[in-house]
């Protein structure tokens, strides 16, 4: 049977236009008001934060209402709805503790850290396959516990620059190692971090809207996620790892680690439908996650909307 085509999309996706406007603006603010005052007191800020763009962000609230009700199964009530601003307000706020290392702000437990573990025991590179849900930040917590562990981030290349010029002011001594997607030699750098047994994490949950994508279930709907980073995994025959940190009140994190796929010993005539396999179980891992965590997911935007201007089922 020949590999599924992957369908394309044709149009620039829809959180392209406002380029996590909201989010940078938000840490950048964070930055100044949380080292000067502590988490206790800097996180009076986020309720005002909350209500602001609950009343004045009509995109984000309609975004996040239709999210919640696939997640919830139910209709949002206006707690359902502000708790998830909150949570988004939160775990921005949250980012410029985990940068600085002040981890005993928080009460972080970890789920599946032997299959990363095994990877440094084995001196093998890995991916670590994220979304926009909770904390990426996450991931230094656990470099404390694993000291041998070294992480690369790859993103878009407009959100790494300004990414990595804020969180880098929170920690000049530790700025983040980004690698910038859209570049020509971006594969050659993610290789050689994976050769040095570093992992690269990704967030495979958002498509630039002009590359390959594959159509999944997700919450009960069809949604178009991209082949790129879980391609990129299979070209480079590595593992990859589901990752997720999410926020579950007050100063709790949970992080979630759970094996995604195992591209190591694919023939290149079978990549394609492992690929494909792949984006399905990542699909899975997030559906069971926003189900269970509902307000941790951040991507306010028409999610859900089909390619090629084809209604989504």
């Amino acid at each position: 049977m020949p590999d599924p085509a992957p369908v394309v999309q044709s149009r620039p996706a829809g959180w392209i236009n406002h380029r996590e406007r909201g989010s940078i603006r938000l840490l950048r603010l964070m930055v100044l008001l949380s080292l000067r005052l502590g988490r206790r007191l800097s996180r009076c800020a986020l309720y005002g934060i909350t209500l602001y763009f609950f009343l004045f962000a009509p995109d984000t609230r309609r975004h996040s209402l239709r999210y919640l009700r696939l997640a919830l199964g139910r209709r949002p009530s206006a707690s359902d709805r502000l708790r998830h601003l909150l949570y988004f307000a939160t775990c921005t706020h949250d980012r410029v503790y985990l940068i600085d290392a002040q981890y005993e702000c928080f009460q972080i437990t970890i789920e599946g850290e032997p299959l990363v573990r095994a990877q440094l025991d084995a001196g093998n590179g890995a991916f670590l396959m994220g979304a926009h849900m909770g904390s990426f930040e996450l991931m230094r917590s656990v470099g404390r516990r694993q000291p041998a562990l070294r992480v690369s981030m790859a993103m878009y290349e407009d959100n790494a620059r300004k990414i990595k010029a804020v969180l880098s002011a929170v920690n000049p001594a530790d700025a983040p190692d980004i690698i910038a997607l859209g570049r020509v030699d971006a594969m050659l750098q993610i290789a050689e971090r994976l050769d040095r047994g570093a992992f690269v994490g990704m967030l495979g949950d958002r498509t630039l809207g002009d590359e390959p994508v594959h159509a999944v279930r997700l919450l009960g709907e069809t949604a178009y996620l991209p082949i790129g980073p879980l391609r990129a995994a299979a070209i480079l025959r590595r593992s990859v790892i589901f990752m997720l940190g999410l926020y579950r009140g007050g100063n709790r994190y949970h992080v979630v680690f759970a094996p995604l796929a195992d591209f190591s010993a694919t023939p290149a005539g079978a990549r394609n439908a492992a690929v494909s396999a792949a984006v399905e179980r990542y699909a899975a891992l997030l559906d069971r996650y926003c189900r269970s965590d509902p307000y941790n997911w951040f991507n306010f935007f028409d999610f859900w909307r089909a390619p090629n201007n084809e209604p989504a089922s």
